[in-house]
């Protein structure tokens, strides 16, 4: 479950972006972030624990100065010891905005789970603190985070792979790169196991901004695919055999492109 927010005080925007965000030319996702998170006197912190690459927390860093922060941090959280760190927690708590890059999702949960830097963030979420997470960083802010499976477009019995994630909200399954790489099935398969998750396929270039009602808004030059199996009246997930093809009847799928709108407690869709 997400920590509990303070009476009074909403919770920070939660911001999965598909990966391969626009970095350079027209930033408008991390410049977004960026104008929620304080603008000019934002303090972002970089989490680049996802990746194996050496710069990538600097070269996050470069970019949100680029367009204008002042103040940047980045983390180098390779092993869950230096999650356990007390100057890494204290630098954390500074932030107005986490930043979580993209690479392999298994490593942010493996490193990252159950340590004071993962309550951390979930605690300055809850407290107002805007999270975004791309690619890897999108996956873990689910409950249910989808670390594999199949491409293509029809669901199977072992057609997705999941594991715990950070949780920050817990009625949604979040899959990234989604119309590049193929992943309906899935996403399909993922949400098959129970009528409670909405899953999102975000698009490259492409996030959801949710806010502290659970509504979100598409930023980006890609789409978000939203399936919504509320109405489901039969899913063959419990009777079929591995490999099989599922049966899924009364889905809603809805494809949202920049400016539309989802309410995920109501479970409607607007397009503006």
């Amino acid at each position: 479950m997400p920590s509990p927010s303070i009476e009074g005080t909403p919770r920070g925007y939660v911001i999965p972006i598909g990966g391969g965000e626009e970095k350079v030319n027209n930033p408008e996702i991390l410049s977004k972030f960026v104008e929620l998170s304080g603008g000019k006197e934002a303090v972002i912190t970089v989490i680049p624990t996802a990746s194996q690459l050496d710069d990538t927390g600097e070269r996050y860093q470069k970019i949100f100065e680029e367009i204008g922060v002042k103040k940047t941090y980045s983390l180098p959280i390779t092993e869950r010891k230096d999650a356990q760190k007390d100057s890494y927690v204290e630098t954390l708590e500074k932030s107005t905005g986490i930043f979580v890059t993209g690479g392999n999702q298994l490593r942010l949960s493996t490193i990252l789970g159950g340590t004071p830097i993962a309550k951390t963030i979930r605690q300055l979420n809850a407290q107002g603190v805007h999270y975004a997470g791309t690619s890897a960083g999108a996956a873990i802010v689910s409950q249910h985070m989808i670390t594999g499976g199949s491409t293509g477009i029809v669901p199977t019995e072992d057609g997705v792979n999941l594991a715990p994630g950070m949780g920050l909200i817990n009625t949604i399954v979040v899959d990234q790169h989604f119309n590049e790489r193929n992943r309906l099935a899935r996403l399909l398969s993922a949400v098959s196991y129970n009528p409670f998750l909405i899953g999102l396929g975000l698009d490259e270039d492409t996030a959801a901004f949710i806010d502290h009602n659970n509504e979100f808004t598409v930023v980006g030059s890609g789409a978000i695919t939203v399936i919504d199996p509320s109405d489901i009246e039969h899913s063959s997930m419990a009777e079929a055999r591995t490999g099989d093809a599922l049966t899924l009847v009364n889905l809603k799928l809805h494809i949202l492109a920049a400016g539309g709108r989802f309410n995920i407690n109501e479970r409607k869709a607007y397009t503006s």
